[in-house]
């Protein structure tokens, strides 16, 4: 599962864990959907220097992560 917000996070650790999250959810389109727009929002980021928008961004991606497994874990 995912760290609590305020984590320190990689960027490297963040690609990973998102993508191991991936895992979580029910079905494989769903899956494949969500692995691509990671390694988008990863790739589009990549030349991003200033460490409090780094900071920002990982902040914004585990909160829209968390909000997604919650969203489709919790339809069972």
């Amino acid at each position: 599962m995912l760290p609590l917000v305020g984590a320190e996070l990689t960027p490297v650790q963040l690609y990973r864990r998102l993508l191991r999250c991936c895992r979580q959810l029910p079905n494989a389109a769903m899956q494949q959907h969500y692995r691509h727009a990671i390694r988008q929002g990863y790739t589009s980021h990549s030349d991003e220097d200033d460490p409090e928008r780094i900071h920002a961004i990982i902040q914004r991606a585990v909160t829209d992560a968390l909000w997604i497994l919650d969203k489709y874990t919790k339809k069972k």
